[in-house]
């Protein structure tokens, strides 16, 4: 393994010299007003929490809240507990409810931008009625929006395993919008990013749930604010946005496309709630503010590098791919170790890392290269890789 090429195939690390200039968000940075932007933030380990049998979840509290005010000062807003990379996959709902109200005390006090994920996953294993399902919601619901976030009512395992059809989409999301009390955004989570939402809607064909959905949002457009797509398919994307009603927004959740549906075209275009603007918050922010001043080139010239990044790290199997994101956070000193909640860390190979950090240079977003390559070699050597 000594001869592993990092971070290219024919480069090694002794070789290789941080090549991007790192893109800093605008002083002072705000809010965009040209576009709405969230970053769906990751979570911090607590990497010193001992093993618990009652799999209570260990979080690094204040860096994980340390963390949201990176992206707040970069100007983005948080859309907090969405990480679907981790709260299917060992961020339980104990956990989340404590994220929720600490993002919100945080929000509260800095009058930031934020919204938050109302899930279904405090229900048992096992079958579960409608009734279960729309008070699982309901249940999120109230606790996301008493801390001041629009909920974004996200896709639900229960429902996919109980429903046979779209009828019974149609009578969950109708019970549940009916009684809302203020706007909500809803999440379309596709299969690549979760198997077992395959078929959502009562489709198994994706343009058919998606005019599934843009009936639903026509159905319920005084609730329904805006829907977050991430299906990673630009064309679908762009024909749901122009079938849903005034009113109602599309947010692009698509990792793949997500500069030229920001962008958008003559008939509209998405706002932006992304998993890859964690990691790519600073080139995110200046781009977005580009965008702001009527800059489409700059916009795009900064994007662009990101896209083959974001690539790699939402890469199948797509569900793994908060590794790349935590992996990042670590070059960049967001934090100081690189675990996640339930070791998922190991997920993903050493050579995909090494992509991720070279692919990372070439987009200008490593903020210290010295300490992106000490951490890297410390990683290199755990694999038994000495470059």
């Amino acid at each position: 393994m000594s001869s592993l090429l990092l971070p290219s195939r024919d480069r090694t690390l002794e070789q290789w010299s941080p090549s991007g200039t790192p893109v800093r968000p605008p002083a002072a940075a705000t809010p965009p007003t040209s576009r709405v932007a969230y970053a769906a933030a990751h979570v911090v380990a607590d990497p010193f929490s001992p093993d618990d049998p009652t799999h209570v979840v260990a979080v690094d509290w204040e860096t994980t809240l340390a963390f949201r005010e990176h992206l707040w000062s970069c100007g983005l807003g948080v859309a907090e507990a969405m990480d679907t990379a981790q709260r299917g996959m060992g961020l339980d709902w104990r956990a989340t409810q404590e994220l929720i109200r600490r993002t919100g005390a945080a929000a509260r006090a800095g009058n930031r931008p934020w919204v938050a994920g109302v899930g279904t996953d405090q229900l048992p294993a096992g079958p579960a009625t409608t009734d279960d399902i729309v008070g699982a919601w309901q249940e999120q619901l109230d606790l996301v929006a008493g801390e001041g976030a629009v909920p974004v009512v996200m896709a639900s395992r229960a429902l996919a395993a109980a429903a046979d059809g779209p009828e019974l989409y149609r009578d969950a999301y109708g019970k549940l919008l009916s009684a809302a009390d203020g706007p909500v955004l809803l999440h379309w989570l596709g299969e690549p990013f979760d198997p077992a939402l395959a078929g959502y809607w009562g489709h198994s064909d994706v343009r058919a749930a998606a005019r599934e959905l843009a009936a639903l949002c026509t159905e319920h457009s005084s609730t329904v604010a805006g829907v977050k797509v991430s299906v990673l398919d630009a064309d679908v994307e762009r024909e749901f946005r122009r079938a849903l009603p005034e009113g109602v927004a599309c947010y692009t959740g698509d990792d793949f496309n997500y500069p030229e549906l920001i962008a958008g075209d003559a008939q509209g275009h998405s706002e932006a709630l992304l998993g890859i603007f964690d990691p790519i918050a600073p080139v995110a922010g200046a781009a977005l503010a580009a965008l702001d001043d009527g800059d489409q080139a700059r916009f795009h010239e900064l994007l662009a590098p990101t896209v083959p990044l974001s690539r790699e790290i939402f890469r199948a199997p797509t569900p793994h791919y908060k590794v790349g994101v935590v992996f990042l956070a670590y070059l960049n000193g967001h934090q100081d170790h690189f675990r996640m909640v339930g070791g998922l860390e190991s997920a993903r190979s050493i050579t995909h890392l090494s992509d991720v950090l070279r692919l990372a240079d070439r987009a200008g977003l490593l903020a210290d290269p010295e300490l992106a390559v000490s951490r890297m070699r410390s990683l290199l050597a755990a694999a038994g890789v000495h470059a």
